[in-house]
């Protein structure tokens, strides 16, 4: 374990507690001592949940731990029977309350609770959260799901989504309308918006499609394995693996392809004049490996881009992400690292970023725009309107996401061009206002702050000539522009940077 000022994941509990929150009739008791209990803002404020997640904590404190921390877990576990009375109930303990080793699991079935109670074994101290969602969701599916008949009809479990999910809400709405134009009908779909009793009816579906690998592929294999489920390997994000999504789903229910595209613009988007001036952009990608490889492919097939590096955080998933990387040419980032990430974006400088929040952080102290693919996220992707990533509708939000912010990005270049006219320079005033009445100045931008940084012993200036020229450069790329004039002028031995010194360093590197 590593302090770190910001995280890709959590810690495995909570994993457990995305499983627990997306749930209905479920209740999870933790225990942990006083602070872990952080979690539950994760869920209130970042994802806008109207209510706390079903977790109850023990909350013992320093001065608990001279007496008996089991007796308090014991009464915590007791009490939350009593007050929700869940279906089910699972326990664990956080990474803190792991030391102590009260086992959760023991103590739990000692109290003799007349519902089925799951015991969690999730190691803080080798894991992390994604695992934590997928070992909580394979425990709950084992210990819950009942040998039946297979329904009627051809029907299928979605598996994966859970709280705090990338999209994960919506995803399922745009998966359920594909299936049901296969004339396949939703049987359950865990363990988002499921209930213990939905779990047990699991096995009544004739195949599963796994939605999400990071959160469901344990359960998948399980049912697989135990009850002769079949599951789809084709993650539906994006036009291509839609389409091989659908034909996957064709091949094991027995059914035609159907697809209603009526509401498909993106290939059109794609291919028309207006963005036909993206071709080429040189992206980087990283988040969880099921988003990067979905990326990756729209990226490159569907959008016309270049994949110039790509990795994801999460090292479960290091071997196919080496294998993706090596067939685009590229070499992997697996790392859990933030520094590592902005470190391998600096010295690629691609124009666009496809990223967690934490990349929307890096792009903006890079001055490289980035559009979110992956979570972790904040509040601001988690939206009120329906926005998801798989299946039509995706491949269309994907689309907007990821090209406004090159088409913002002309738009600012556009105005910097003309920043000298009345309109538009720096001292104006918002031009909505029926006024140009000079602004306060405003301080330099992050990208344009003249450096000060000793290369070969010298300290390399740009004169104000050459800076108000470097300016005209659209900002997406003014990062390099500024970095390879300044190694250009610190091998020639150049204290000064003009503007004759800017275009000598652009024709050296066109070359």
């Amino acid at each position: 374990m590593k302090l770190s000022v910001w995280t890709y994941e959590g810690p495995p509990h909570v994993g457990a507690m995305r499983v627990a929150t997306g749930m209905k009739g479920l209740h999870y008791v933790l225990h942990a001592p006083q602070g872990d209990t952080y979690a539950d803002l994760l869920f209130t404020m970042i994802e806008r949940r109207g209510a706390r997640p079903p977790v109850t904590y023990t909350t013992f404190q320093a001065r608990d731990l001279g007496a008996d921390t089991a007796h308090l877990f014991k009464d915590a576990a007791r009490a939350a029977y009593e007050r929700f009375r869940p279906e089910a109930m699972i326990v664990g303990a956080s990474c803190t309350a792991e030391l102590i080793q009260d086992d959760p699991g023991g103590l739990a079935e000692a109290l003799g609770l007349p519902i089925p109670v799951i015991p969690l074994e999730l190691p803080s101290y080798q894991r992390k959260e994604n695992f934590g969602a997928d070992e909580t969701f394979f425990q709950i599916v084992k210990h819950l799901a009942a040998p039946q008949e297979k329904t009627a009809q051809v029907t299928a479990n979605i598996l994966g989504p859970t709280g705090l999910g990338f999209r994960h809400r919506d995803d399922i709405e745009e998966v359920t309308a594909l299936l049901s134009d296969m004339g396949v009908s939703v049987n359950v779909t865990a363990p988002m918006g499921a209930r213990p009793a939905d779990i047990a009816r699991l096995p009544a579906a004739h195949f599963n499609v796994l939605l999400y690998p990071e959160t469901g592929e344990a359960a998948a294999r399980w049912l697989e394995r135990n009850h002769g489920q079949p599951f789809t390997k084709t993650v539906p994000i994006g036009v291509g693996a839609t389409e091989g999504f659908l034909s996957e789903v064709a091949a094991i229910a027995g059914k035609p392809v159907r697809a209603d595209r009526s509401r498909l613009r993106q290939p059109w988007y794609a291919a028309s004049v207006d963005s036909t001036y993206l071709t080429g952009k040189r992206v980087f990608l990283f988040g969880d490996a099921t988003h990067v490889a979905a990326a990756a492919r729209i990226a490159r097939d569907e959008i016309g881009f270049e994949v110039v590096g790509l990795g994801c955080y999460n090292r479960e998933f290091a071997r196919p992400i080496r294998a993706l990387a090596k067939e685009y040419g590229v070499e992997a980032l697996v790392t859990d690292d933030y520094l590592d990430v902005e470190r391998t974006i600096d010295a690629l400088q691609p124009e666009l970023i496809l990223g967690t929040q934490m990349e929307r952080h890096i792009g903006k102290r890079l001055g490289i725009p980035c559009a979110v693919i992956s979570a972790p996220v904040h509040v601001q992707d988690f939206p009120a309107r329906y926005s998801p990533q798989a299946g039509w509708e995706g491949a269309n939000v994907i689309f907007d996401t990821w090209v406004h912010p090159l088409v913002m990005g002309l738009e600012e270049h556009l105005l910097h061009m003309f920043r000298e006219d009345f309109e538009f320079h720096d001292r104006a005033g918002p031009s909505h206002h029926a006024s140009h009445a000079p602004a306060t100045e405003p301080g330099p931008r992050a990208d344009e702050e003249v450096p000060d940084q000793v290369r070969d012993g010298g300290q390399v200036i740009w004169l104000d000539a050459a800076e108000k020229e470097l300016r005209k450069i659209p900002f997406f790329v003014r990062g390099k522009a500024r970095r390879n004039t300044e190694v250009f002028a610190a091998e020639r031995g150049m204290a000064e940077i003009s503007v004759d010194t800017l275009y000598e360093a652009k024709a050296h590197y066109a070359r």
